[in-house]
């Protein structure tokens, strides 16, 4: 069934942010209560997934059709059509046979990868809370209908486009529809019919994000209607291009350039020559297809595929596939402390009064702080409410008031209740030391309250100070008592009591020390980046092994300028005390000193960071923007988990870099052979059938690349896009490969005095097992025989190789133009294949020699590889 508008029940002309909640409801056939499953599961039916656009990208039919949008495919298709029509109907067959061929078998690559790709994204699905039969429960937001009532709070994304039924200090990020960088409030009411996006105070809309505060809202549009949706295209095309795609595109230029030169110089010399137009015709464009990397496309999506489900079975789910050449070239990561170097689970260790004395006060105060706030959910209230101390009938004698959420810039929660029996309320804060403290005009003391003054200010200071040094995470509490009132506001957190304090400890993780010196091992420095004070942050930072001499605060990196924080932060350890909003400028700072940066965080505040960096890191218990922002997401939030996450993807940036080596060696030097052998000889050196035969056996074991192993050497360091070594790879090898086809040509001419049906069969023979014997050689930096291949690599690559050799004793070799070769000749082209991979083995080493060399020179700082940071121990 086709899916119908989302707006259920609302005609198109109407706007429903203008429309009042109570006739929105009843007009999406809903009411506060949300709606029934049957009723839901009914309207998901006839509406429609809750997504931007339908999943028709990765169809087979798409797919298979998408093989042959391919400039060369097409041009083939031509050529055959023209043989066809001049006569040539048997080579016409051929040509279709092979071109068909070609692209199932990238067909059948390229949709295996993408339909790993689609499961591997359903593992971390956004979740959203709804009212389903009158109770919260937690759905995919593709589920979500029009009519779904939805819950949102701190951290969630908006899965759709909605009016707010009730909302309590509700503030949203809305820079991904507006580009408006400060969260804007939000309120039930009612706007103009003809309202911006921008405008609608009482609307959310998918993609956004809630900063702070609570909200009940109700959901009008869906999927296709949403505005998210009509800019969905414009949002993708914003998605930075990575370094990888980056390479791959300029190498596809240079390789289009040498194809452009090669096939139009042949094809005129050819007519010089008074050849045949079509033969002609036939022969330079088959040239231009054994030159290409056709392949190349199908081979990256496998590559790439196959390493995303590699870590995936070690706990890394990809949600962007570019991303995982970046995850191997970072050479930076920056993090957050809690959770990634320190165990995640925080223990409430102290609930003191002003006087450094345990109270039970304090401990009382802080889990009615924790358990009745609704805002965000942190680790910190959660160890505050598994503390023990007071059993439950005590919390029960007290009822909730009101709250005001916790937001980024006051750093405080507040909560009021009313005690049983009691005639005031009790007005409860508590959060960030210094930030409880601008709002306290008393201190409570064993005497009673007494003015906060500075003898007071000071030995709160002091016992922060001590406590932070020791590695404690320091919150503060502070009261007030004042008559009921119906609503409080972030006004009445004034003239407060300071209480006390409570302290928090979140021990170094377990083999954290392993974990940073395996990636200082493998090239990638380490620094941290936490809103959290300078004491507690060194004080865990030499606890782990990292340094810790040099810190910058956020009121530091506020007094930079842009240039001045691009050389500053080459020399910091540690950056303290960070605002959110500071943690993107350090990300780009990195970035603007050619480092490759990953960033870690899964916090609201972190969405910014991770896109600014190469490579966003999160796990899947962090916040709704926080995962939707990250490339990677760790299932388990661990540095050991990324440790090799990181070699998986130095693998599959190497196993895709082989593929490149194999076409720029062999291929590049048998097409010049070619070339240059067809303005001499008397006849064409190879048909273009057999061509077309030769570049698609050959390129039958390069599909199994991707199951290649890696040389260990291979992930010690950053791997990066260098299209000035493929480049120098081509000249090296290239030329190589020409010198032993010119052997082979003098071989069949001057020695085994070959006709024309026998040199190109011989000249087939041996150009395709030099192709299939360089994958062996340039696939592994040691010498070939100390480096084993994959039992996928090594069996494709002899069954070719056997087929290469029996072909032209097959009885259907003739269609091709083969004969059968004497026993004298195939001995004399194993001869000359052998001392080809001896001289392609020295040159090998010469060559990676040569560019450790070139890669120590030293570079400038623009360059992506230059200035390296200190590693991390």
């Amino acid at each position: 069934m086709q899916p119908v508008p989302a707006s259920a029940g609302i005609p198109d002309e109407d706007a429903y942010w203008s429309i009042e909640a109570n006739d929105l409801l009843k007009r999406l056939k809903t009411s506060g209560s949300g709606l029934a499953t049957s009723e839901a599961a009914s309207r998901l039916a006839k509406y429609g997934r809750n997504t931007p656009e339908a999943r028709s990208g990765t169809s087979a039919l798409t797919i298979f059709v998408g093989q042959f949008r391919s400039p060369l495919v097409l041009i083939l298709i031509f050529a055959a059509g023209v043989s066809a029509f001049v006569g040539e109907g048997q080579e016409a067959v051929i040509i279709g046979a092979i071109v068909l061929a070609s692209c199932v078998l990238s067909f059948t690559q390229e949709y295996g990868a993408s339909r790993a790709t689609e499961a591997l994204k359903q593992r971390v699905s956004h979740k959203a809370i709804v009212l389903r039969d009158g109770a919260e429960c937690a759905i995919n937001a593709e589920d979500i209908v029009p009519g779904d009532v939805i819950r949102l709070s701190a951290g969630n994304l908006i899965p759709a486009d909605g009016v707010i039924l009730d909302a309590r200090d509700f503030n949203v990020s809305e820079a991904v529809l507006t580009g408006e960088t400060f969260p804007v409030v939000k309120t039930p009411g009612r706007s103009a019919p003809e309202a911006s996006v921008a405008q609608r105070s009482n609307a959310v809309f998918t993609g956004t994000s809630v900063r702070s505060g609570t909200a009940t809202v109700v959901a009008a549009a869906t999927g296709e209607r949403t505005e998210f949706a009509s800019i969905a295209a414009a949002l993708e095309r914003r998605i930075p291009e990575t370094g990888f795609a980056r390479g791959i595109r300029r190498f596809g230029y240079l390789m289009t350039e040498i194809m452009l030169v090669i096939v139009i110089i042949v094809f005129f010399a050819n007519l010089l020559l008074h050849r045949p137009l079509i033969e002609s015709m036939l022969f330079s464009l088959a040239l231009a297809v054994g030159l290409t990397p056709e392949l190349l496309p199908a081979i990256i999506s496998v590559t790439l595929a196959r390493g995303a489900r590699a870590m995936a079975a070690n706990g890394v789910i990809v949600r962007r596939l570019d991303a995982i050449e970046n995850l191997g070239s970072m050479d930076l990561l920056c993090t957050d402390k809690t959770g990634t170097l320190t165990e995640g689970v925080i223990h409430l260790d102290g609930w003191l009064d002003v006087d450094g004395n345990p109270s039970t006060d304090i401990l009382l105060w802080a889990r009615l702080n924790a358990t009745m706030q609704t805002g965000l959910k942190n680790p910190l209230d959660e160890a505050i409410a598994s503390a023990q101390g007071d059993d439950g009938a005590t919390l029960r004698s007290f009822t909730k008031v009101d709250e005001i959420p916790y937001d980024f810039i006051r750093k405080r929660l507040s909560v009021v209740v009313h005690h049983n029996g009691a005639e005031d309320d009790l007005l409860i804060t508590k959060g960030a030391v210094q930030n409880v403290l601008e709002v306290c005009r008393f201190v409570r003391t064993a005497n009673g309250l007494e003015p906060l003054g500075d003898t007071h200010r000071a030995a709160i200071d002091e016992k922060f100070r001590r406590w932070s040094a020791d590695g404690y995470r320091v919150l503060g509490m502070a009261i007030r008592r004042f008559e009921s009132r119906e609503a409080l506001s972030r006004k009445d957190e004034t003239d407060l009591a300071f209480a006390g304090f409570l302290l928090f400890l979140d021990p170094p993780k377990q083999g954290i020390k392993q974990a940073l010196s395996a990636l200082a091992h493998r090239g990638i420095a380490v620094k941290v980046i936490s809103g959290d004070n300078r004491y507690v942050t060194a004080h865990l930072a030499t606890a782990v092994g990292l340094r810790a001499e040099r810190i910058m605060t956020g009121e530091d990196l506020s007094k930079l300028t842009k240039s001045a924080l691009f050389a500053a932060v080459q020399h910091t350890d540690l950056f303290v005390e960070i605002d959110p909003n500071q943690k993107e400028r350090i990300v780009e700072a990195f970035r603007s000193r050619g480092h490759v940066v990953g960033y870690m965080g899964d916090g609201i505040n972190d969405a910014p960071a991770l896109h600014e960096a190469d490579i966003g890191i999160s796990v899947d218990t962090a916040v709704d923007v926080a995962r939707e922002a990250a490339d990677i997401i760790l299932l388990k939030q661990d540095l050991g988990v990324l440790v090799r996450g990181v070699d998986d993807g130095r693998k599959t940036f190497a196993n895709t870099m082989k593929y490149i080596s194999i076409t720029t060696s062999a291929n590049f030097g048998n097409m010049i052979s070619m070339a240059v052998a067809s303005l001499f000889l008397p006849f064409l050196p190879l048909l273009a059938t057999q061509i077309l035969l030769n570049n698609l056996l050959s390129s039958i074991p390069s599909l199994a690349i991707a199951t290649d192993n890696v040389d260990a050497e291979q992930l010690h360091r950053p791997r990066r896009w260098d299209i000035g070594s493929v480049r120098r790879f081509m000249l090296s090898f290239g030329p190589i490969s020409s010198l032993f086809d010119f052997a082979t040509f003098a071989f069949l001419l001057f020695i085994a005095h070959a006709a024309p049906a026998m040199f190109q069969t011989a000249w087939f023979v041996e150009s395709l097992t030099t192709q299939l014997a360089i994958v062996l050689i340039v696939r592994t930096h040691k010498a070939f025989w100390a480096s084993r291949p994959s039992p996928l690599l090594a069996g494709l690559t002899l069954a070719v190789a056997i087929v290469a050799i029996v072909i032209p004793y097959v009885p259907f070799a003739a269609y091709f133009g083969f004969v059968p070769l004497p026993l004298p000749v195939l001995v004399g082209l194993v001869a000359i294949t052998a001392l080809y991979l001896l001289a392609s083995e020295v040159t090998k080493r010469w060559f990676f020699d040569h560019e450790k060399h070139h890669s120590h020179r030293p570079r400038s700082n623009k360059t992506p590889t230059g200035n390296r940071l200190p590693q991390s121990p």
